[in-house]
């Protein structure tokens, strides 16, 4: 089977705004679906121009409001805007449609008939908005009804395992060319890893363009230069972070840019699931050999894992898992070592002796920064709403602890040489609330204190705005994400990943 093609989705409400499109990524696709439900009623008229004008292989979809589109017009008017679009055929193939989108109950004897005669795939469409869909093989087949259709089938699933069970299904369907996509976060498996569903072609959209929220495309210049989707192959080995919901994580540029950069057959690609044991599922049928875990697995992944390592034991938490020969998995904490590792240079000290350190929060990020300062020589206090945690990590370093509230103050301000915010308050947040978005809005800076929050999105987290305009040196969680990321790297790879570049991304003002 061939590579899976790359086809630009076009939603905008012009032909002329639509090529703009497709010249702007042209370098980055093979075809285009010309989503004309989506044009404005007079530029239907013109939908037949579309082909010569995009000098690109082009799908036309016209596609219903039931199945996930906006057209609201008659079966009847439809119909006449599939004939208009297909008619007048050019010998020139080029200037026609080289594609029209069918769903599975829209069956038009005239048009399958023009199809035919004008050299016209047909793709046959099936679309469910609300959940999987089951049997794969047995759908597929019972939608075409000729053997030069192509079926699609795009679905919403319900959890991670309803994905799993797409690649289980597709693993050995090689013999029929279909396409199959799951639609919301937890489907970007299988755009990014189309060639192990064996799907035809995978659909991407523009950054703009709000199909990316509501079915979750990836925009065609992430699936290049990101994700190197030309370059994935039955040979190339595959990792990934997991989370929920991971709205946002850099880890895949990270790590995808040192495979390319030192030549590693590699992908590294983002595994939404708020189920570990799914996420670990999911794993295990695609090959995946390891996985970053963030928030809010760190802790809940343990009980899945055959081995840990010593850091981990210690630490109580995981961020980084790894599959063995025999299929288990094995537990790893490169969150403490990227702390160590960033806070020496944003403090420009190798030891925190002396240095009384408050630790905001009580979750895996905080008792990995315990066991970081604590190797620093340094003396901390644990601050959490739910003080029985935060006594759990104290007891295990000799350190002290207090309430994550007004009450705590007096120690925070004991405590206050540096401040290290562990919460995930704040994180992709463009508001600056009190309570909602910053874990000690009851304390005062002074602007004596060193703030290191190790949330990176937004750059700037509220806790950090308010640190700042009191004086305070402040840093975000970039520099640490970066250096825990170049561990995972070499226990991943077995290599150490060349172009290091902590050292930009901290903010010392």
């Amino acid at each position: 089977m061939n590579k899976p093609l790359i086809c630009l989705t076009l939603t905008k409400k012009t032909i002329k705004e639509n090529v703009e499109l497709i010249n702007r990524y042209r370098r980055y696709i093979d075809l285009a679906e010309l989503r004309a439900d989506f044009l404005e009623e007079d530029e239907l008229l013109s939908i037949r121009r579309f082909p010569e004008l995009a000098q690109i292989p082009a799908i036309l979809t016209i596609r219903r409001k039931i199945d996930g589109g906006r057209y609201v017009g008659g079966e009847g008017a439809r119909t006449m805007l599939f004939a208009r679009a297909l008619a007048f055929a050019e010998h020139d193939m080029r200037k026609n449609f080289a594609y029209v989108d069918f769903e599975d109950d829209f069956y038009v004897q005239s048009l399958q008939d023009a199809a035919l005669a004008f050299g016209i795939h047909i793709i046959r469409s099936k679309h469910d908005m609300e959940g999987p869909v089951k049997d794969l093989a047995k759908c597929f087949k019972k939608m075409c009804k000729t053997s030069y259709e192509i079926p699609k089938i795009a679905c919403m699933p319900h959890s991670l395992s309803d994905v799993t069970e797409i690649f289980k299904e597709c693993q050995n369907m090689m013999e029929q060319p279909h396409i199959i996509c799951a639609m919301g976060p937890m489907g970007l498996s299988t755009r990014i890893l189309a060639h192990k569903i064996h799907s035809y072609l995978t659909f991407v959209s523009p950054e703009e363009s709000g199909l990316r929220e509501v079915i979750g495309q990836i925009d065609p210049v992430a699936i290049n230069e990101v994700y190197g989707f030309r370059s994935i192959d039955e040979n190339t080995r595959i990792f990934g972070v997991t989370g929920w919901p991971l709205k946002k994580t850099n880890s895949p540029e990270l790590h995808n840019a040192g495979y390319k950069d030192q030549n590693i057959n590699a992908v590294y690609i983002p595994v939404c699931s708020p189920d570990i044991g799914q996420t670990i599922e999911f794993a295990n049928q695609i090959g995946m050999e390891g996985l970053s875990v963030t928030v809010p697995h760190k802790e809940s992944v343990l009980p899945f894992l055959k081995t840990v390592s010593p850091q981990v034991e210690r630490i109580g938490a995981c961020n980084t898992i790894m599959r063995k020969e025999d299929g288990s998995w094995t537990g790893y904490n490169t969150d403490a070592t990227g702390l160590v590792n960033a806070l020496k240079v944003f403090l420009g000290s190798d030891s925190l002796k002396n240095t009384k350190v408050s630790i905001i929060g009580a979750g895996g990020a905080a008792k990995a920064a315990a066991y970081a300062v604590n190797t620093m020589g340094a003396k901390a206090c644990i601050f959490n709403r739910t003080l029985s945690k935060a006594r759990a990590i104290a007891k295990k370093y000799g350190f002290d602890y207090a309430p994550l509230s007004p009450d705590g103050c007096g120690k925070l301000e004991e405590y206050s040489s540096l401040i290290i915010q562990t919460t995930s308050k704040g994180m992709e947040t463009e508001s600056f609330s009190a309570e909602d978005d910053n874990p000690v809005w009851f304390y005062e800076f002074t602007g004596d204190e060193k703030l290191f929050d190790i949330v990176y999105a937004p750059e700037v987290t509220p806790v950090m705005a308010q640190a700042k305009a009191a004086g305070c040196k402040v840093c975000n969680g970039l520099p640490m994400l970066l250096e825990q990321g170049y561990e995972q790297f070499k226990l991943f790879t077995g290599e150490e990943y060349r172009q290091k570049k902590a050292g930009e991304a901290y903010d010392s003002k």
